[in-house]
Formats: C-alpha cells, sequence, structure tokens
C-alpha cells in the first residue's frame, strides 16, 4: 500500500490558545492559523506525526 498518494485533509477546530508552544508551532507548520481552516497535504509519515501530536485540536479526513 502506497500511504504517499494518498492525501489528508486536515482541519482546525479547537483553538491554539492556551496550548503547549511545541502544539502551536506544530499548527503553524501544518499551515493552520485560524479556526475551520482547512488545508490539504500528502500523507507522508512526517506529516501523519505531526497530525497525531496535535490530534486533539484538529479534524482529519484522508483522501485518495
Amino acid at each position: 500500500m502506497n500511504t504517499v498518494s494518498k492525501e489528508l485533509e486536515i482541519t482546525l477546530i479547537r483553538s491554539a490558545i492556551g496550548r503547549l508552544k511545541k502544539h502551536r508551532e506544530t499548527l503553524k507548520s501544518l499551515g493552520l492559523t485560524r479556526i475551520r481552516k482547512t488545508v490539504v497535504l500528502k500523507a507522508t509519515p512526517q506529516i501523519r506525526g505531526m497530525v497525531d501530536k496535535v490530534s486533539y485540536l484538529v479534524s482529519v479526513v484522508e483522501r485518495d
């Protein structure tokens, strides 16, 4: 199974205010700057790891 060809649709659903600095920086690296902002990124192991770190703040949908 080739996971690199898949994409993740990531939406920020909770505020980063008051969260750990590393988690805020991770959101910024993902391109999530505002609540309800959605980005589409390739499903690489690095991106999946970043999403796992802030999973309590985001919603993720896997696309082909």
